[in-house]
């Protein structure tokens, strides 16, 4: 839902039409002269990183499957550790 207001009105309601903005999730269309100069929009919802991983069934690989995986990752690189600067 988007609710055109003039500048004026924003400048003396900040608070109230942000308010509107976080709990309605409400878009507000700010004008000056009958002329949109911009909008206020609500944030997209963050997430946790609990949350994000919350929807994996774990665990995904078996030990066996996990440690070909790690064996492979390695394949073609040396145990000894070299200088990048060298």
């Amino acid at each position: 839902m988007q609710t055109t207001i003039s500048a004026t009105e924003l400048a003396r309601n900040t608070r109230e039409i942000l308010d509107r903005v976080i709990s309605a999730g409400q878009t507000i269309a700010i004008e000056r002269n009958q002329t949109l100069i911009a909008q206020i929009i609500p944030a997209q919802r963050s997430m946790s990183a609990a949350q994000a991983l919350s929807g994996l069934q774990l665990p995904m690989l078996s030990p066996a499957q996990a440690n070909a995986w790690l064996s492979e990752s390695k394949e073609n690189f040396g145990e000894e550790l070299r200088n990048p600067w060298a």
